[in-house]
């Protein structure tokens, strides 16, 4: 349920027309002037790490979004997980997707025909995400990134609100979907937080309304606040969805927020662990998806890397999932490049060749045959599909990425019904 406009450009040309010179990084939880918005760049562009934060000024961010959007070399494109996910599926001409979020003139504009948007979640206004990217070994002052990656921040009320939660819910009998993808959870972190814990409970509701028998998909974004990522996971939102798409950051954030396996860890070191990873998800699964004795719906979790990724489910749930993990390190490498098939002058490949599958148990160790590149095996009851991606060497957009990845797994995925 949120929908916005990407105003996608360079960060360090943005914060040049902003006057803003280059200082030492500093993670900032909430953003609320410019110099914090420097600094918090300056924190994540030194690490080559993905970040989103809310901007609490909002006529500070009126003027940085208007500097943004008029840049001339600004791009501006349908943005929000909801509607990047709606509008990859819509790429298929045999599906019709409905998108409930704040849908203003531009955003409308730039929607593809097949997606449908009922008339209560149109507004008047926009709602502007500005996404500050930057290139491996681009240098800002003493900063150089040692990776591309891309910064987000917005003063987003519509969707930090979920105001189209109950519009989207409402609109399901009559549009009788085989599927529901969630997203915009990770917005309400720039509400208070009693504000935030009535509207999650209301959001529980409201999920808890959709019909038993068509699968829930849950995409997790960045996020900061701890007890508000633990709420989601213990007895709230978790347990009433069927599968869930996270990348790294998200992970590690989980496992931290709720005592996990590896919680002590503090941030990866190049690229994530495979043993690590694969004992984090395992965890999810069999502390809070679905078991004979534990009432959840979740048997499914979609994990995407730059190197590589993992599809892990529980057993008797979902089919076809060599195919679903392929698809999505498939999207990814044409995506980044934008590219309609992959060109592999344009790709090379991060991924480990050999890795151990856990730290927690007698692991096993696995080397990629190239030839085979999705690999199995198998944990208690739970199945772990794993591939490598082709990674784009010179990437054109990485905003949206990790939809498009978890929106393609979907569209390969078999739900069995239960």
């Amino acid at each position: 349920v949120n929908a916005c406009v990407d105003v996608v450009l360079s960060g360090v040309k943005l914060l040049e027309a902003l006057g803003l010179e280059p200082s030492d990084g500093k993670n900032h939880a909430v953003l609320s002037s410019g110099q914090d918005l420097r600094e918090a760049f300056a924190h994540f562009m030194e690490r080559g790490a993905a970040a989103e934060r809310f901007f609490s000024d909002p006529e500070a961010f009126q003027d940085i979004a208007q500097t943004a959007s008029e840049h001339p070399a600004a791009q501006l494109y349908v943005g929000g997980n909801a509607a990047l996910i709606g509008q990859k599926l819509a790429t298929n001409p045999d599906l019709k997707i409905l998108l409930c979020g704040p849908v203003g003139p531009k955003l409308h504009e730039l929607l593809d025909d097949n997606v449908v948007v009922p008339p209560e979640s149109m507004q008047e206004r926009d709602e502007f995400h500005l996404i500050l990217e930057y290139q491996a070994g681009e240098q800002w002052g003493r900063v150089r990134a040692p990776a591309a990656n891309r910064f987000i921040f917005s003063h987003d009320l519509s969707n930090g609100a979920l105001n189209m939660l109950e519009v989207f819910v409402s609109s399901l009998d009559e549009f009788q979907p085989d599927l529901v993808v969630l997203s915009g959870l990770h917005m309400m972190e720039g509400q208070s937080k009693e504000m935030r814990q009535k509207r999650l409970m209301e959001a529980v509701a409201s999920i808890s309304d959709i019909p038993t028998d068509i699968p829930i998909h849950l995409e997790l974004a960045s996020m900061t606040d701890q007890d508000f990522m633990s709420n989601i996971m213990h007895q709230q939102v978790f347990p009433l969805v069927n599968s869930i798409g996270l990348n790294e950051q998200e992970l590690l954030f989980l496992t931290q927020s709720a005592s996990g396996p590896h919680a002590s860890l503090a941030s990866w070191s190049g690229i994530p662990d495979v043993g690590v990873v694969s004992d984090i998800l395992f965890w999810i699964l069999t502390e809070h998806g679905k078991t004979a004795e534990r009432a959840s719906d979740l048997t499914r979790i979609h994990f995407h890397t730059l190197a590589y990724h993992i599809l892990v489910t529980v057993d008797g749930h979902w089919g076809n999932q060599a195919a679903a993990v392929a698809a999505g390190a498939r999207a990814a490498g044409t995506q980044a490049c934008a590219t309609d098939t992959i060109d592999t002058s344009k790709v090379f490949l991060k991924a480990p060749l050999e890795f151990v599958t856990s730290h927690t148990e007698a692991p096993s160790k696995i080397s990629l045959n190239p030839d085979e590149p999705v690999v199995h095996w198998h944990r208690k009851g739970i199945s772990f599909h794993f591939t490598p991606v082709l990674v784009c060497k010179d990437p054109v957009r990485t905003v949206g990425l990790g939809d498009a990845i978890s929106a393609e797994g979907l569209l390969y995925s078999e739900a069995y019904p239960q």
